[in-house]
């Protein structure tokens, strides 16, 4: 019997480089699209740009069978609180990424029911500038998720779910306590956030 070499057997790594391997090359999008943004990214699921390349066509209209959500367009502070929903109901470990400047900064709709990013309210991972964004765009803020991945460790992407979790559980809080509408406990966690001079309510 020939020797055999212990390097054409043997493989050392780490468990976070492999299991982030598996992740980044296996992304399930949810699309969230509301506005012209949504149109845009039709092209690139399609045969030109084929996001399939990335190990991400497993497309899914349901949050529980879902780990990336896109949101494409104009968000409301009406919607902010279904938007939560839908995050929280995803598959873990998940990632979001904000498409075009009405999701990532309320783009030229400066009003008082224009939600002013949703980094606000959900966690976000990548922003795609543009206002549409070209379906090139689009395919480069995947690639910088993937990126991003790759370079996480897994608790690091537990603590970030669980910090929105939390937000969510003092949510229900206001809600059942000042007796409020979901899109009212949202508004007022906004508010109180921007008096306290913090960003997100997460």
């Amino acid at each position: 019997m020939s020797a055999q070499d212990l390097n054409d057997a043997v493989m050392t790594t780490r468990l976070d480089a492999v299991v982030n391997w598996a992740r980044k090359n296996s992304l399930w999008p949810m699309p969230f699209g509301t506005a012209c943004c949504a149109i845009e990214f039709m092209s690139v699921m399609a045969s030109k740009y084929d996001l399939s390349r990335f190990g991400a066509e497993a497309m899914r209209f349901s949050p529980r069978q879902s780990d990336m959500m896109l949101v494409l367009g104009t968000v409301t502070n009406k919607m902010a609180p279904v938007l939560r929903t839908i995050y929280a109901q995803m598959a873990e470990p998940k990632w979001v990424i904000s498409v075009g400047v009405c999701a990532s900064s309320g783009g030229m709709y400066r009003t008082y029911a224009t939600l002013q990013g949703i980094d606000r309210v959900v966690p976000v991972d990548v922003y795609v500038p543009g206002c549409p964004p070209r379906p090139e765009s689009m395919i480069y803020g995947v690639m910088k998720l993937q990126e991003k991945i790759e370079k996480e460790s897994l608790s690091m992407r537990k603590d970030h779910i669980r910090r929105f979790y939390e937000s969510l559980d003092r949510q229900r809080g206001i809600e059942r306590d000042q007796k409020l509408t979901e899109q009212q406990a949202v508004r007022s966690m906004v508010l109180d956030a921007a008096d306290h001079n913090l960003a997100t309510i997460y």
